[in-house]
């Protein structure tokens, strides 16, 4: 029966925490993360494909035996409706030989399949690459996800701690008076409201630290501490047409879709080779019994050998292969198409990440004004209110604005960051 504790969410381990940095967690994504080591696999057996299509310039040889047992030979002398006559005949025949075949030519085919396989290896490679690169991007999209719940799981926090100490001076001017229980209870709704969202900040952190456990190949009683984010200055760009012209040469997915143009090329190559000559030696011997290939016969076991060229050419292969040949053709139009939306992809790519990169640059340095401008209005705000010179809702409104601009500011320097892996993951370097 199996266990209860294999089923339970809850508690079926002891946690692990751990402080880990973003290289770190890209560390352990590359070694441990389950879809990089499919394409490993399949690099793999692309290595695999490679040998096998060298071992066919290797001579075929074969063995064959063979035993019978052979009936009366009835000869009808006078026609079907009449007794036939029955000739004798040795009723046990058999034969054991080997046979070898080695190619000589049969128009390239052979150089051909070692190298559709070697750019078959060379594609799983550039794939394996895209998905290290893709499974990174994803681990850093969760991992500064956690970085910004931690950060406003932080802010709300002191904020809340803010608030209970206001609350109690509120009360105890409610008590003396001088404001109404209106003003208290709606500091309590406030304060409920942020203990909500607090508990939703904590279980958005838990299933992104699930995710990324997932991701890393860690258990999921895995508890991740990320690393404090830096205040280092954000990396500055370079110009536009160099980030395009990196991408050229280091894209994984251009790339691919390059060496799969490639792989078209000659596989069409491979269609034409259909017509050519083949030549290749070929070698036979084998013992036979009785003797009754060549005249006279012999009831004895007898021995014979071959070897010699053969040659054929596939006459019906010059009609056969029209249609196949432009099928190649239009597949390799296709992919010169599919080639160049690639291309097209990549520069969207690089253009929506280089532009929101400095967009995100662009909301850090409005948010840092308009901290400064929300701490000041809620100073001047809180000395009016408990001097009675402004309502509580002004109040409230002046504590939601600070933590909302430092939650706009942790959310623009986040964003900057995801954008700009974003940007390394379009041009290869990530």
């Amino acid at each position: 029966m199996l266990s209860f504790a294999l089923f339970n969410p809850i508690k079926a381990q002891q946690p692990v925490k751990g402080e880990l940095s973003i290289q770190q967690i890209w560390d352990k994504v590359s070694a441990q993360n389950k879809a990089i080591q499919i394409q490993d696999l399949r690099v793999r057996e692309s290595i695999e494909g490679i040998k096998d299509a060298k071992a066919e310039r290797l001579p075929e040889i074969g063995v064959a035996g063979e035993y019978a047992r052979v009936s009366n030979f009835p000869v009808y002398e006078n026609g079907l409706l009449h007794a036939p006559t029955q000739m004798e005949v040795v009723h046990t025949t058999y034969r054991v030989g080997g046979e070898a075949y080695l190619n000589l030519y049969n128009g390239g085919r052979t150089n051909l399949n070692i190298k559709l396989e070697q750019k078959e290896n060379e594609i799983a490679q550039e794939r394996k690459h895209l998905t290290v690169s893709e499974m990174k991007l994803q681990a850093a999209a969760l991992y500064l996800d956690m970085q910004r719940s931690t950060i406003f799981k932080t802010l709300l926090l002191k904020d809340i701690s803010d608030q209970q100490k206001q609350l109690e001076e509120i009360q105890q001017l409610q008590k003396n008076g001088v404001v109404l229980k209106s003003d208290v209870l709606r500091v309590t709704l406030k304060l409920s409201k942020q203990q909500m969202a607090l508990e939703q900040l904590n279980n958005d952190l838990k299933i992104a630290n699930q995710k990324l456990n997932i991701l890393m190949g860690e258990p999921d009683e895995f508890i991740l501490n990320p690393a404090a984010a830096d205040d280092n200055e954000m990396p500055v760009l370079l110009p536009y047409q160099e980030y395009l012209n990196t991408a050229m040469g280091h894209s994984y997915a251009f790339k691919i879709s390059e060496k799969e143009e490639e792989l078209r090329e000659l596989e069409l190559r491979k269609v034409k080779s259909n017509t050519a000559l083949k030549l290749g030696l070929f070698a036979n011997y084998s013992y036979s019994y009785p003797q009754i290939m060549l005249y006279p016969y012999s009831i004895a076991l007898y021995g014979l050998g071959m070897t010699g060229v053969k040659a054929s050419f596939p006459i019906s292969s010059l009609y056969h292969n029209t249609h196949k040949t432009r099928d190649a053709v239009l597949k390799i139009q296709e992919q010169e198409v599919e080639h160049s939306g690639t291309e097209d992809n990549i520069r969207v790519e690089i253009n929506t990440a280089y532009l929101r990169y400095q967009e995100s640059l662009k909301r850090m340095d409005v948010a840092r004004e308009n901290i400064i401008q929300a701490t000041e209005n809620l100073r001047i705000v809180n000395n009016t209110y408990f001097n009675q010179l402004a309502l509580v809702t002004d109040l409230l409104d002046a504590d939601t604005q600070l933590l909302q601009t430092r939650f706009d500011y942790a959310a623009a320097k986040i964003a900057a960051q995801f954008q700009y892996y974003q940007l390394q993951k379009a041009i290869g370097n990530l």
